[in-house]
């Protein structure tokens, strides 16, 4: 997955929460993010872009520690 701004993400269905790890070291876990939004994510052609359109200030999320 190459990104300028995303370094990994990961998707659990039976949770529905999406973890995003950024190049920036922060991580952070979105709640209750459909799979069609997921899935979205993995075949856009900008994914920092589509994060920002579709999933930032979309969903609530934790904040971690960096990784």
């Amino acid at each position: 997955m190459l990104s300028s701004v995303i370094h990994h993400y990961s998707y659990n269905p039976d949770t529905k929460s999406l973890k995003i790890a950024f190049v920036s070291g922060l991580v952070y876990q979105y709640k209750n993010v459909p799979k069609r939004i997921f899935k979205g994510l993995t075949e856009a052609t900008s994914k920092g872009q589509y994060f920002n359109t579709f999933i930032k200030d979309h969903y609530s999320f934790s904040k971690f520690e960096d990784a």
